[in-house]
C-alpha cells in the first residue's frame, strides 16, 4: 500500500443565513500567501479558490441580516454575551488552524501569528464581557423638571454592513465584527479581498456555536463590487467603513447618504491595542422615555 496520498482541498464558501452556499454566480479567484512579512506586494503558493460575491449574493445577505435581527436583539444581553464567549471557546479549540491561516495570510511566522490568533480570541472574551455592561455606561435616569422618570437607554441601529480591515484579516475582523453584534445588530462582512479565508473560517465556528443564522454573513470578493450595493441598500442601516481605501470610503458614503444611514468613517487603527467603547457605541441608538411618578401631594410626590 502506498505510504502517499492526495490531500483533500477544502472548498471554501460564503456564509449567508446561517447556511454555507456558493456564490450564486458561480464564481471564483485565487487566494495566495503573502510573501513578505512586512506586508509588501508579492504573491506566493496557491492556498485556495475563494467565492467571488455578487451583488445578488450582498442582497441576500441583508435579507437574511434583517430576518435575524428581531429574534437577536431581542435577546437578553447576559444572553448574547454567553454567546460571544462560546465562540471564543471554539475558536480556542481550532487555535492551530487560525495560526496556519493567519500567517500564510499576512505573511507572518508561526509564533507572530500564533500571538495574532491569541489576541483575536482574547478580544472576543473582551466584548463578549461588554454585552450586559455597556447600558450602564451610556444609559441612565436623567434629571428632569417634573413629577416624571426620564430614562435613556441603548438600543441596536440594526443591520449593519462591515467592510473589513484589509491587512489585519482575523484580529482586525474581529475588532470590528464583535462589537456589531455584542450591542444587538446584525452584521454583513465583507471580508478581506486579498486574505478572506480567516473570515470563511471563522463563519464555520459561528456555524457551529450558538450565533443564530443571519446576525454574522460573510461575503468574499472584490470590495468594491460587494460593498457598493449594501452602501445603497434601503435596509442597511448603518455601514462600517474601516476597510475602504480613500476613494471607495467616500463613494461608499455619498451612496449611504440615500437613506441616512449611520456610516463610521476608515481611520487609522492599532488593532494589537485594548479597544475602548467607541466601537460597542458607534451603532447604537438611544431611546428616551418619560414616565409620570404619580400625582404629587402637598408634600411632594407619592412615591
Amino acid at each position: 500500500m502506498s505510504d502517499t496520498r492526495l490531500s483533500v482541498l477544502k472548498t471554501y464558501k460564503l456564509y449567508v443565513g446561517g447556511k454555507f452556499p456558493r456564490s450564486e454566480s458561480g464564481r471564483v479567484y485565487e487566494v495566495t500567501t503573502k510573501t513578505s512579512a512586512a506586508g509588501a506586494a508579492g504573491k506566493g503558493k496557491w492556498l485556495a479558490n475563494a467565492p467571488l460575491s455578487s451583488r445578488k449574493d450582498a442582497r441576500d445577505a441583508v435579507v437574511a441580516a434583517r430576518k435575524a435581527f428581531g429574534g437577536w436583539s431581542g435577546a437578553t444581553a447576559y444572553n448574547r454575551g454567553q454567546v460571544l464567549y462560546r465562540v471564543a471557546e471554539m475558536l480556542e479549540g481550532r487555535r492551530d488552524q487560525f495560526t496556519r491561516e493567519v500567517a500564510d495570510a499576512e505573511g507572518l511566522s508561526k509564533s507572530k501569528a500564533a500571538a495574532v490568533v491569541d489576541a483575536t480570541i482574547d478580544r472576543w472574551v473582551w466584548y463578549a464581557g461588554w454585552t450586559d455592561k455597556i447600558a450602564q455606561v451610556v444609559g441612565g435616569g436623567n434629571p428632569v423638571a417634573g413629577p416624571f422618570f426620564n430614562l435613556s437607554s441603548p438600543e441596536p441601529t440594526g443591520v449593519v454592513a462591515i467592510v473589513a480591515p484589509q491587512e489585519s484579516s482575523f484580529l482586525g475582523l474581529v475588532s470590528v465584527l464583535a462589537p456589531v453584534i455584542a450591542t444587538g445588530n446584525t452584521a454583513i462582512v465583507v471580508a478581506s479581498e486579498n486574505s478572506p479565508l480567516p473570515a470563511l473560517s471563522l463563519a464555520e465556528v459561528l456555524a457551529t456555536s450558538d450565533v443564530p443564522g443571519g446576525v454574522v454573513n460573510v461575503l468574499s470578493g472584490r470590495t468594491a463590487e460587494i460593498a457598493t450595493p449594501l452602501a445603497a441598500h434601503q435596509d442597511v442601516n448603518a455601514i462600517d467603513l474601516a476597510g475602504a481605501d480613500e476613494v471607495l470610503a467616500k463613494e461608499l458614503e455619498i451612496a449611504a447618504a440615500d437613506n441616512l444611514k449611520r456610516v463610521l468613517r476608515p481611520q487609522p487603527v492599532d488593532y494589537a491595542e485594548t479597544p475602548g467603547t467607541d466601537r460597542l457605541t458607534a451603532f447604537l441608538e438611544t431611546k428616551t422615555v418619560w414616565h409620570p411618578t404619580g400625582s404629587l401631594g402637598a408634600s411632594g410626590s407619592s412615591y
